[in-house]
């Protein structure tokens, strides 16, 4: 696995001072790389925005940085809403063959990665095709836009489960449909092709639910107040209106909610507050902030205490309830495992697990949502 993230190329050169071999770096370089990057938190190219709302590409050649304890690097713009991108075309060598098919045996253990069978191209299977929407928010008093998966052969005489994924800090509704390196359409189809899980509809919305069109994503605590709103969006508006114009199974056992970075933080929140609506929840590599604290950038105001990081007293709580970060991740640090340690303490029952060797990056994304459907698979196997 491949570490690290793509910044800018002065940012580049200090980073990879900061990461060399044998820890060699003397106490002036550390200070030196620290003062450039606080300076140059504002400022964020393109694939570094894109690199946060989705995840490190782990196809390309990137600096190694060690990982930061307890830290995130900072954002300030959203990323512009474009059309989604056609998935592009792998080339392989005539020598290379499709992976055979894992066997899966069917339990609720944990692994650590996703079975390369599950995130290949199959030639035997039909996969769905994103499509984009829009829905009137009240919430934000504006139309806002989703991207949807509906699976190959949808139709209105079938009902189907529901996945909302949520995408990370300058991200938006493509986000995930946008990168085709994710895997999702292959893990879904292929799971569902295994007959591991049901056909799925999933949905990918813009999380940021701000009420001012011109507000846009940044490095500060009110800036990031409209992804923090986005449970009542999802609540009151978008899940109404996919529940209404999509055949969708409704109740918590047919609902799942996801999200990758700001979008895991978001994920972990949403769950606390509303346990009784999802029966399957999966948090990747949560960014600080569900608790108060202060990070290499900027002060978190916090969404609630720590020991009130837990369910309510009776609560109906989901049935499967994942955090997972890899230990190698150099964007959030330990912050998620810092939760997991909350919500121990707090005595809320959840899976936390690490994925050895990766980054803020697609193969936690995929060992997530593989987890998470294996999880969904095996509870209804049950029943």
């Amino acid at each position: 696995m491949r570490k690290g993230y793509i910044l800018t190329s002065a940012i580049v050169g200090l980073m990879l001072l900061l990461s060399a071999c044998g820890g060699n770096n003397t106490k002036e370089e550390g200070n030196m790389a620290d003062k450039q990057l606080e300076e140059n938190s504002n400022v964020i190219s393109e694939k570094d925005k894109e690199m946060f709302a989705t995840g490190i590409n782990s196809e390309e050649n990137t600096p190694e940085v060690t990982p930061v304890e307890n830290e995130t690097v900072s954002e300030t713009e959203d990323k512009e809403e474009k059309p989604i991108e056609e998935e592009k075309t792998e080339v392989t060598s005539a020598a290379e063959e499709e992976p055979a098919v894992e066997e899966i045996v069917l339990n609720n253990e944990i692994e650590e990665r996703c079975p390369a069978s599950y995130t290949y191209t199959r030639k035997d299977v039909k996969y769905g095709e994103f499509s984009h929407g829009t829905y009137f928010s009240k919430t934000c008093g504006m139309e806002r836009g989703f991207s949807i998966l509906l699976p190959d052969g949808y139709s209105e005489e079938k009902k189907y489960p529901v996945l909302y994924l949520l995408h990370g800090i300058f991200g938006n509704e493509y986000s995930f449909s946008g990168d085709s390196g994710n895997k999702i359409k292959e893990i879904i189809g292929n799971m569902a092709a295994d007959k591991i899980i049901e056909d799925t509809i999933l949905v990918c919305p813009n999380m940021y639910a701000t009420s001012d069109p011109n507000q846009k994503p940044a490095f500060d605590s009110e800036s990031c107040l409209p992804y923090d709103n986005f449970i009542n969006d999802l609540v009151n508006d978008l899940m109404p209106y996919i529940e209404s114009n999509y055949s969708v199974l409704t109740g918590r056992e047919n609902t799942y909610l996801a999200g990758f970075s700001m979008g895991g933080r978001e994920t972990i929140y949403i769950t606390l507050m509303r346990p009784e609506l999802f029966g399957y929840v999966c948090a990747i590599s949560a960014a600080p902030g569900i608790v108060p604290t202060t990070d290499k950038f900027m002060t978190h105001t916090g969404q609630m205490a720590e020991d009130e990081m837990k369910f309510a007293d009776g609560a109906t709580e989901p049935n499967v309830f994942i955090i997972c970060c890899g230990t190698r991740d150099s964007v959030v640090g330990t912050y998620p495992k810092s939760y997991h340690e909350l919500l121990e303490t707090n005595g809320s029952k959840h899976i936390w697990y690490e994925i050895n060797g990766a980054d803020h990056d697609n193969k936690a994304i995929q060992s997530g949502l593989y987890n998470l459907f294996k999880q969904i698979g095996y509870d209804k196997s049950l029943k």
